[in-house]
C-alpha cells in the first residue's frame, strides 16, 4: 500500500492516546450526496450495479482532516493493511507524533521504534515541517480544487500523488478523485470486468474517465469490491490493543 500500491482505507473507532487524539471514523450509512452519486455511477457504468448486492453496504471511511490523516498515508505507502496498521498503532501511541511540532521534537531512533522506516521517517518530518511553517494547512487545502490540493500535498518530500488523493478522498469526501496508482483498484477493476490483466495506471486513469464526476465513489466501491474477493480487512479496520 503505497504510492503506486495497493491501499485500502481508514476504518473507526481508532483514537490516539496523549492530548492530540486522532479517530478514524466509518459511518454505516454513506451520506446523502454519495448515495446519489451511487446512483449516479450505475447509470454510468452498469458494471457497479451489482457490487452492492454481493457485498453489503458501503462502509464510508473517512479520516480527520490535517497533519494525522497525510501522516497516516505516508504509513501506509508500500506495505501490507496488516503491518500498516501495526506501525499506525504504535505511532499514536508515542506521545507528541500527531502533532507537527512535536513530531519534529521527537528522536529518529523513537519514529524508528514505532515502524516507520529511514525514508519515511524523513518524509514525516518534511510532512511536519511544512505543517510547522504554515506551508500546509487543513484549512488551506480544504479551500483548494482537487488538481491544487493535489499539487500542494505532492510538493512535500515523500507526498506524492498517490498519498495526496487518498487525502483528498477520505480527509476532504471530494468526490471526483481516483488515485490512478493504486494496485488494489487496478486488481478490482481487472476482476469486476473480466480483464485479462490488470490495467496499468494511465490505462486505469483513462478508463476512470467514464466515471466522472463521481470517480471516488467508483474507488470505495472497487476498494469494498476487493476486500469482499480477497477477505483482506481495510488498514484500520485491524484494531491494535
Amino acid at each position: 500500500m503505497g504510492e503506486g500500491a495497493a491501499f485500502s482505507s481508514a476504518a473507526g473507532g481508532l483514537a490516539s492516546a496523549g492530548p492530540h487524539c486522532y479517530t478514524a471514523t466509518v459511518d454505516i450509512t454513506p451520506p446523502p450526496e454519495a448515495l446519489a452519486a451511487i446512483e449516479t455511477l450505475t447509470r454510468l457504468d452498469p458494471h457497479f450495479a451489482g457490487i452492492l448486492d454481493r457485498t453489503g453496504p458501503l462502509p464510508w471511511r473517512r479520516r480527520e482532516p490535517g497533519f494525522p490523516g497525510l501522516l497516516q498515508a505516508i504509513v501506509a505507502q508500500m506495505i501490507s493493511n496488516q503491518a500498516a496498521a501495526a506501525i499506525w498503532g504504535r505511532l499514536r501511541a508515542t506521545p507528541g507524533a500527531l502533532d507537527p511540532v512535536g513530531l519534529l521534537a521527537l528522536p529518529d531512533d523513537t519514529l524508528r521504534a514505532a515502524g516507520l522506516s529511514r525514508p519515511k521517517v524523513l518524509h514525516a518530518r518534511a510532512l511536519a515541517a511544512a505543517f510547522a511553517d504554515g506551508t500546509l494547512s487543513a484549512d488551506r487545502l480544504s479551500g483548494l480544487d482537487d488538481e491544487a490540493a493535489i499539487l500542494a500535498i505532492a510538493s512535500v518530500k515523500g507526498m506524492g500523488r498517490w498519498s495526496a488523493e487518498i487525502y483528498l478522498l477520505f480527509a476532504l469526501d471530494r468526490m471526483d478523485v481516483f488515485p490512478s496508482g493504486d494496485i488494489a483498484l487496478a486488481a478490482a477493476l481487472a476482476d469486476l470486468k473480466g480483464l485479462p490483466a490488470r490495467p496499468a495506471p494511465r490505462a486505469l486513469r483513462e478508463m476512470a474517465q467514464l466515471w466522472q464526476p463521481v470517480r471516488s465513489v467508483a474507488a470505495r466501491l472497487l476498494w469494498h469490491h476487493w476486500r469482499h474477493v480477497t477477505g483482506r480487512p481495510a488498514m484500520d479496520d485491524f484494531r491494535i490493543v
